[in-house]
């Protein structure tokens, strides 16, 4: 494992810190690639909006556009998600660790 992440996982986390950006990015995982339109439903929030919330998940890379006639149809890029996923579990150990303590404070009683 190396001693530094990715500068883009930083970028990418904080993409995702906005609850409208992971509700983006979590219709796009479950249904594919979809037009922005389709996406307008995540969050009460106006078509200007999403877009620009879709600006920040492409500059982070999250998402790849693609154009189909009139139409903006984005997709999660899943070359992001897999560096996530990689570094998730590669801290899995620690995060198992670290709960395993919160449970012994908070039920001592449990072996």
């Amino acid at each position: 494992m190396s001693s530094r992440p990715d500068p883009s996982l930083a970028t990418q986390f904080a993409a995702l810190g906005d609850p409208t950006r992971l509700a983006i990015v979590d219709r796009l995982i479950a249904d594919g690639p979809l037009p922005a339109g389709a996406l307008q439903d995540v969050a009460d929030i106006s078509a200007p909006a999403i877009s620009r919330h879709l600006k920040v998940l492409r500059q982070a890379g999250l998402v790849q556009q693609r154009v189909d006639a009139q139409r903006r149809i984005y997709a999660v890029d899943p070359e992001a998600i897999r560096a996530i996923g990689t570094w998730t579990i590669t801290r899995q150990e620690f995060w198992q660790g670290s709960l395993d303590r919160l449970a012994v404070l908070l039920d001592p009683d449990k072996d």
